[in-house]
């Protein structure tokens, strides 16, 4: 008889989607963004307790055009064309302060967008 096991995680404030599918960038940039984002939430400390964010990647978020793509749950804030400089700013403004990123922005929950 195989018994399962009750899985458990650790706490963390948001997780991050990163798209890595081919339809969004073929060159690999949503792969390069996953790695760059673990890189800079380690150096900020994100990495670890409350404030901890967790990173996954999706091989396709459905959207499959103007990538890389990331979105960003509980929020429901979904980021479109995302590189390096707008990731420092979505860290800085919407993982730390809290505050979405409306620039790039391309959609959100609605029923999220009420508390923000």
């Amino acid at each position: 008889m195989n018994e399962s096991i009750k899985p458990e995680m650790m706490k963390y404030s948001r997780q991050v989607l990163v798209c890595i599918g081919d339809s969004c960038t073929s060159d690999g940039k949503g792969m390069a963004l996953f790695k760059e984002l673990k890189e800079k939430l380690v150096k900020l400390g994100l990495d670890t307790g409350d404030a901890r964010v967790l990173r996954s990647k999706v091989g396709c978020l459905g959207i499959c055009k103007s990538g890389p793509l990331i979105c960003i749950q509980p929020d429901g804030v979904w980021y479109y064309n995302i590189d390096s400089q707008k990731l420092d700013l979505i860290i800085e403004q919407h993982l730390i302060a809290g505050q979405p990123v409306k620039e790039w922005m391309f959609h959100q929950n609605p029923s999220k967008s009420a508390s923000s």
